[in-house]
């Protein structure tokens, strides 16, 4: 027995024609629909070209635009077409101008004869299976549409809106239960010629006139009334991306399709000449037989759409960047963040780079102007050390460091005098780890010369500005690994949270800290905070100072640290 083709054809006739031969020459049957809306030259031109193969027909022509009724007439009348003029054919596939086989003829008739009996038509209902990217599932059987969805979107959601309000609900012909699925099919003669020939055929093509996309519904849900055995899976391999698009297959995509072992495939570039030119070679019958597995590929168009829809983590695309929160992590790696080091310690930076072997920058988000390390004017991808350019898009400015920088770690001060624009992200980061002595910042004022009126009135500022910070970093949403010393503690055993911070950062040395960056003096500072609150600003974040001479006890209790998972 013999397979037939019913091909729909309206773009690249030349690439169809080549299939249609291809197909024609090894006695499989052919009936060509051309879309009306094509150039008569070019229709013209197309049946010139086959008029040497006696089992090629074309049908009557109709305008198919997308998700309209023509698409279902245009199949109906070359599938009777068919069924008429080929007596011998007991498969009948529907394929589009853009498919192209990807076994030898040959090898899908042997695999049909062995099913004499089964159609195969993506077939699901619109109850179990949320089948459709977006747009309308149930509702496309339940009102009427009139209008093109592509040609006049607005009438046609207007008129959807009013229905829905005037709460219609069309009634489905007797029997009649909706599915759904590829328009690619491949029906026995049997199952094609009892739909076609339907004493109710007129009840059901008035109802689908009227559906929404009706070639992905019409012979999906009437095959479920006339077939005995539907196995629901499409022969052809066609790809959707996650806006319900059909991906483009290009000549790289030549291995991808023979791992696949379908026997057909869409959407095929027209200029693909490597494709067309290997799957249509007479010497494709080599190939090793095996049974059709698309799902050989269907880790990698997973992958696609994640790549497509989450991105890369921490890169930021023009095609996705309107979406901020809609990224695949907020930035490329981890980092660290320190507030209150830098103040207390001599040359943190400098030991930090040495110990954990990282690169520690300053303060990044300084007023002045950006802290680089090394106190470099530019940075990876071209990052200048401009204040106002950085806080034009601060989230920007870190995620390209990070980005940029990619295989090796980075550290930078923090602190209450930078922008705070960039605190709630850092906290939003898995990938931050931020360490924060509390109070730190009363250091350099205690250390300044300057008018204690003025000292007063700036660690008040700087005291409100970090506790809004602190606030935001104990969060129940805050992603980032976060600990919190406050100064006097900290002071009071500096050893354990150090070899803490530089276990995290370089897990792999795992070597007890040798040396500690010199601690700052603060020889006096006790008294500097008793006199802030003589001038009524109460410190509140620097923990217990004696009023005295002596720093706290270092021989008292080890401090834990406070931490924010």
């Amino acid at each position: 027995m013999s397979l037939g083709f019913v091909m729909l054809c309206h773009t690249a006739l030349d690439r169809a024609a080549q299939v249609a031969r291809h197909w024609a020459e090894r006695g499989c049957p052919v009936v060509i629909h051309v879309d009306k809306s094509t150039p008569a030259d070019r229709y013209e031109g197309m049946r010139a070209a086959l008029a040497d193969l006696e089992n090629i027909r074309f049908s009557p022509r109709h305008v198919c635009e997308w998700g309209t009724w023509g698409i279902v007439a245009a199949t109906q009348e070359a599938s009777a077409i068919m069924l008429r003029d080929f007596a011998d054919v007991r498969h009948v596939c529907l394929v589009s101008g853009s498919c192209l086989p990807l076994r030898p003829v040959g090898e899908l008739r042997d695999w049909l004869d062995a099913r004499p009996r089964t159609d195969f038509i993506e077939s699901v209902t619109t109850a179990d299976v949320g089948w459709t990217v977006g747009g309308l599932n149930a509702e496309r059987f339940t009102l009427r549409f009139p209008f093109s969805w592509r040609k006049n979107r607005m009438l046609f959601d207007l008129y959807v809106e009013a229905q829905r309000r005037m709460r219609v609900r069309r009634k489905l012909p007797a029997g009649l239960v909706p599915h759904l699925g590829s328009q690619w099919w491949c029906l026995t003669r049997q199952t094609l010629s009892a739909i076609l020939e339907s004493p109710d055929r007129a009840e059901y093509d008035r109802y689908f006139h009227r559906v929404w996309i009706p070639d992905e519904s019409y012979f999906q849900s009437l095959v479920r009334m006339v077939s005995a055995n539907v196995e629901s899976r499409s022969l052809t391999l066609s790809k959707f991306d996650y806006q319900g698009k059909p991906h483009v297959f290009y000549d790289d995509h030549l291995q991808l399709l023979r791992r696949s072992d379908c026997f057909i495939a869409r959407k095929i570039w027209p200029h693909a000449d490597k494709l067309y030119g290997t799957f249509l070679h007479p010497d494709a019958a080599s190939q090793p037989r095996a049974e059709p597995n698309p799902g050989k590929i269907d880790r990698l168009f997973a992958r696609a759409v994640e790549r497509r829809t989450a991105g890369r983590a921490g890169l930021y695309m023009q095609s996705r960047f309107p979406n901020r929160e809609w990224v695949n992590g907020r930035t490329a790696a981890p980092y660290s963040v320190f507030e209150g080091f830098a103040e207390l310690f001599e040359g943190f930076d400098t030991w930090l780079s040495k110990v954990a072997g990282t690169r520690a920058h300053g303060h990044l988000f300084a007023p002045e102007r950006v802290e680089f390390a090394g106190g470099a004017q530019f940075y990876n991808g071209s990052l200048c050390d401009s204040a106002s350019l950085r806080d034009y898009n601060p989230r920007g400015f870190l995620t390209s460091l990070i980005w940029n920088t990619r295989g090796e770690r980075q550290c930078f001060q923090f602190g209450p005098r930078d922008s705070q624009k960039i605190a709630p992200f850092i906290a939003g980061d898995p990938h931050a780890q931020i360490s924060v002595i509390t109070g730190a910042f009363a250091v350099p004022l205690f250390q300044s010369n300057r008018n204690f009126g003025e000292i007063r009135a700036e660690a008040a500022r700087l005291q409100r500005i970090e506790s809004e910070f602190l606030t935001i970093l104990r969060a129940p949403e805050v992603k980032a690994r976060v600990r919190i010393w406050k100064l006097a503690e900290f002071v009071e055993s500096p050893m354990e949270p150090l070899q803490m911070i530089v276990d995290e950062i370089s897990p792999r040395s795992l070597r007890r800290l040798t040396e500690v960056p010199r601690l700052t003096n603060l020889t006096g500072f006790g008294q500097f905070l008793q006199n802030l609150r003589n001038q009524g600003m109460k410190p509140e974040l620097m923990g217990d100072f004696p009023v005295g001479g002596d720093l706290p006890n270092p021989g008292g209790r080890r401090p834990r640290p406070y931490l924010v998972k």
